[in-house]
């Protein structure tokens, strides 16, 4: 299905799935990167020898990182487009729940469903996707999010 609508199609979509993306490896360059950028040293991330003495077993990612690859993610096929947008700008999160740690290495995806959309004003639209990001192999979630968005069509 292409993603890629008219807005006045918005409607038909509320409750449906909108996308689903490719996976994703979550490497420990990345994760190394992502410390550095937030000053997250935190040893389960960087440190492989101590990390492998927790639960974990390994070096895992920030949850926050994980939660800040959804902007890629929904680049890459997830959630709603509107045909003639001129930007959109990230709204807010709600009910954001970190449920699996994403060991490095791993691979992930994001799958994107349509809770609502209102017209904020003319040619604003406000766009409240649940987005669940997948890891896999694995049956439970990495994380869960209420992602809203206003896209401004013109």
């Amino acid at each position: 299905m292409s993603n890629l609508i008219n807005a006045s199609q918005l409607q038909d979509y509320v409750g449906k799935e909108v996308g689903l993306t490719d996976w994703i490896e979550v490497d420990q360059e990345r994760i190394n990167q992502f410390a550095d950028a937030t000053g997250d040293h935190q040893y389960i991330h960087l440190d492989a020898e101590r990390a492998a003495q927790t639960p974990f077993g390994t070096t895992i990612a920030h949850g926050f990182l994980t939660l800040s690859l959804l902007s890629m993610l929904s680049g890459m096929g997830g959630g709603l487009k509107l045909e003639n947008t001129v930007m959109g700008i990230n709204y807010g999160l709600d009910k954001v729940r970190f449920l699996n740690p994403v060991k490095s290495g791993a691979k992930i995806r994001a799958r994107f469903v349509l809770a609502s959309a209102e017209e904020k004003k003319p040619g604003n639209y406000l766009l409240k996707h649940n987005v669940t990001v997948e890891i896999d192999g694995e049956d439970k979630p990495a994380l869960i999010a209420e992602w809203l968005g206003m896209t401004v069509v013109g």
